[in-house]
């Protein structure tokens, strides 16, 4: 059986958000941010603050702003350094100063909003994005229980942790749902970045029950994965800004 070759495969877009140019400008940097998914992480900085009591905004508003800088910038420029599979054309220098200023300021964030009480939650952010991202230990973090540990549960514990400095059951119960759905993630998304960024031909073709065949291309394969990946992130954002509005 011959195979389906997509004829826009070589230049289909390396993420359905990715609209990059490879020229280093705003569009580069707007598809380096990953937008749907640092929007998904944050959430779950909002459903951990949330749910800790008596809301405090100021600190909610300055956990989220160093997860963005560390996880949104920086952890996502690490990963861009390491053979640019969003094809942006940020020069290499670049990215790696972008990301040790972004990662620095959120340390610095934290140290300002908590110092020494926040200390074990900056050194293990900070050791997490690079670890993850520059496949630091033999890749030992860079999987998906890694994945799940690095941008679901502790963005999760830590917004519950920031707004009193406590951690009680329901920062558990959170940090394991974050992980759960966080694994979900990487489950849609892996298969989708493969297909979009290595796969040129695919071979397949279904087969009806009246005997009939429909070939299928890898378009095909993508598109419930990605629209799962859609309505999903919508749903996580959507809970957080709930949680967020009925804790207030």
């Amino acid at each position: 059986m011959s195979g389906l070759a997509d004829p826009a495969a070589k230049t289909v877009r390396p993420a359905f958000y990715a609209i990059g140019d490879g020229t280093g400008g705003l569009r580069d940097w707007l598809s380096l941010l990953h937008i749907p998914y640092t929007a998904w992480h944050l959430s779950y900085v909002a459903m951990g603050a949330a749910l800790a009591g008596h809301l405090r905004h100021d600190r909610l508003g300055w956990t989220l702003l160093a997860f963005f800088l560390g996880l949104g910038l920086g952890a996502h420029a690490l990963d861009e350094l390491r053979g640019h599979p969003l094809c942006t054309g940020i020069s290499d220098r670049l990215l790696m100063g972008v990301a040790v200023v972004a990662i620095g300021a959120a340390a610095a964030i934290g140290w300002f909003v908590g110092g020494a009480r926040v200390l074990p939650f900056i050194v293990v952010g900070a050791l997490l994005a690079f670890a993850y991202n520059l496949e630091w230990f033999n890749g030992a973090v860079h999987n998906a229980i890694g994945f799940a540990l690095a941008w679901g549960a502790f963005p999760a514990l830590t917004g519950y942790y920031a707004q009193h400095w406590t951690i009680r059951a329901a920062a558990v119960v959170i940090a394991v749902a974050a992980f759960a759905l966080t694994l979900g993630q990487r489950a849609l998304s892996t298969p989708t970045r493969w297909l979009r960024r290595q796969v040129t031909t695919v071979t397949a073709v279904a087969t009806l029950p009246d005997g009939s065949e429909q070939p299928l291309t890898s378009s095909d394969l993508m598109r419930p994965l990605e629209q799962a990946l859609r309505a999903i992130t919508l749903g996580v954002v959507l809970v957080a800004v709930a949680l967020v509005i009925a804790a207030s």
